[in-house]
């Protein structure tokens, strides 16, 4: 992502935290199978030849990830039957495995879209599992409430060097927010893409954002994601219509409609889209 594309997020999100930032904490690599108790709804999605995301389930049968991870390098939509959903993954054991049979992109997203707050806004997708992981071995995750600026959030997520197993993150921050967008200082890198961001002050962790994109920079991470509610319960609305869901009868990956030139650096790419300038 183009700094001048970063600077503009980050000015959407208006409402900052000044002098209210939290103590951010380590990743934590959750290696034992009790120090994933808890997580096991959080799993790597992985998309045949084209790399890994994260994903959470919010359905027996659902997993929340980014759009962008659902679309390659030309544009095409991924087939979600070649995407495979490891839950709880860590050192190649997962609690379950799943590979997707459905998926849908939220109604508004164009990974050519030069409005960068309308893309990070819309860059939500569902994966329809072909057979359901039974909440006893994997409970998907709620939504939470908004969160503010200045609140304290977690980070579950794989990512390159650390994609055989979960990290945690127990506590980064809310650093803006704004018009939709959330801005945080969680440690996420390419393969955090579809990443849950967790609020947790509630008891169990319920999702507030996901990891859409962000920028790496003098060792300081910015990492910008949707406020979930909205545009998961629009995608939600067009998988129950069938409106998007592919594949359909006869499928065949085909191109997105281009409707104008994009950011070059972050078109149809999987994994999280970050830059280190």
């Amino acid at each position: 992502m183009h700094r001048t594309l970063a600077a503009a997020l980050a000015a959407a999100c208006i409402v900052t935290g000044q002098g209210a930032r939290a103590a951010d904490t380590d990743l934590k690599r959750l290696t034992l199978r009790q120090d994933s108790l808890g997580w096991e709804a959080v799993g790597r999605l992985d998309l045949a030849e084209r790399g890994f995301c994260t994903g959470v389930l919010v359905a027996t049968d659902l997993v929340l990830t980014a759009a962008h991870c659902l679309i390659d390098r030309a544009g095409d939509r991924i087939d979600p039957r070649q995407v495979i959903f490891r839950a709880g993954l860590r050192d190649e054991q997962a609690i379950a495995e799943r590979t997707g049979a459905r998926a849908v992109l939220h109604p508004d997203y164009d990974p050519e879209d030069s409005d960068g707050l309308r893309q990070l806004t819309s860059d939500v997708a569902l994966l329809v599992l072909a057979r359901p992981i039974p909440a006893a071995t994997a409970a998907p995750f709620t939504v939470g409430a908004p969160t503010a600026p200045g609140a304290t959030v977690s980070l579950v997520s794989y990512a390159r060097g650390r994609d055989r197993a979960l990290s945690w993150q127990r506590a980064c921050s809310v650093l803006g927010q704004g018009q939709g967008a959330l801005l945080f200082t969680c440690d996420a890198d390419f393969g955090s893409s579809g990443a849950p961001v967790f609020e947790v002050s509630s008891g169990r962790a319920r999702i507030v954002s996901l990891v859409s994109r962000g920028t790496r920079e003098g060792g300081q991470t910015q990492v910008f994601g949707p406020e979930i509610a909205a545009p998961l319960e629009a995608t939600r609305r067009a998988l129950r219509e069938g409106r998007g869901v592919w594949p359909e009868p006869g499928f065949t990956a085909r191109r997105l409609e281009i409707r104008r030139s994009g950011d070059p650096h972050s078109s149809g790419s999987t994994g999280a889209r970050f830059v280190r300038p």
